[in-house]
């Protein structure tokens, strides 16, 4: 018998609600939006390519928007978080890279590090004077093989390996959930922070500028083996609209969170780790020179 579960289907009505979605033009992130857009949400594509964004908003539908954000340039993340404008009710940081070895951000960090977690930390900080509900952050099962690696951030002293770099970026994740979590309910916030991850979805995340060869099988791998972008989706939905406690990671329930309908799901000692947390978070403030602070919410009315 197929299993059943929760789907898009089951989401609440989000009419009157505006929703941002970083990498919202492929993959999981343009599934993602799709899925609001379908609830009544007025959907935020923020993404680094604006004429593939278009594209994208066009098979979105509904009322949407695309603005232009590189999380890896984080005068890109400032113009964006400061020319925002209204409440914003749910922000999906859903965009991440994987690869590249050597590459840096405009920052001059670890490609990985600088995009999947300082980007998306600097970006969130921006925004929560205007956040009215939630943050939900994509992180991964590859989180397991990370460390923090507080003296080598950007993996500049060591050799680059692609389990340590997208591993730490996504532990970051994380841990960035963690401790925005903590904060947000110290400050009295109705505001919750959540993790979620997609189980093995079928995306061109890790292919750009890899060995044709490489790609081609990792494609044939997804079309035999991954579930839809569509499916990936579902953990960041319910996240984003369940009644479920602020700090929790959200993924697929079948075998080894490779496939399946979202539920709560476990993660490492490490990214449960509440003084990493906070060591993390102190050093992402210095290296962005983005703060927490909630801010004046007058244009919430």
């Amino acid at each position: 018998m197929a299993r059943t579960g929760w789907t898009a289907e089951h989401m609440p009505s989000l009419t009157g609600r505006t929703v941002v979605i970083t990498g919202a033009n492929s993959g999981v992130g343009l599934a993602t939006a799709t899925a609001f857009a379908r609830a009544g949400a007025r959907v935020v594509l923020a993404v680094r390519d604006t004429e593939r964004g278009a594209a994208a908003a066009r098979t979105v539908g509904g009322d949407n928007e695309v603005r232009r954000l590189d999380l890896a340039d984080l005068s890109s993340v400032r113009d964006f978080g400061r020319s925002w404008q209204g409440p914003l009710d749910i922000l999906v940081n859903n965009a991440g890279v994987a690869g590249f070895p050597g590459a840096r951000t405009a920052d001059g960090f670890d490609l990985q590090f600088g995009t999947n977690h300082l980007g998306h930390f600097a970006l969130t900080n921006l925004l929560l004077p205007h956040l009215t509900d939630r943050v939900v952050t994509l992180a991964s099962g590859a989180h397991r093989a990370g460390d923090i690696h507080f003296d080598d951030l950007e993996l500049a002293s060591r050799k680059y390996g692609f389990a340590a770099s997208y591993g730490q970026s996504k532990l970051a994740n994380l841990l960035f959930t963690l401790e925005l979590d903590r904060r947000l309910r110290a400050a009295g916030s109705p505001v919750r922070a959540l993790a979620a991850h997609p189980g093995y979805a079928a995306t061109n995340l890790g292919t750009q500028g890899r060995n044709k060869i490489l790609v081609n099988a990792v494609h044939l791998a997804g079309r035999l083996l991954a579930q839809s972008s569509e499916q990936g989706a579902l953990p960041t939905l319910f996240a984003a609209t369940q009644d479920i406690p602020g700090a929790s990671y959200v993924g697929p329930d079948g075998r080894r969170e490779l496939h399946g309908h979202p539920t709560l799901v476990g993660r490492s000692a490490k990214a449960s780790d509440p003084v990493t947390a906070q060591r993390l978070w102190t050093v992402s403030e210095k290296l962005t020179g983005v703060e927490f602070d909630l801010g004046a919410r007058d244009d919430q009315g």
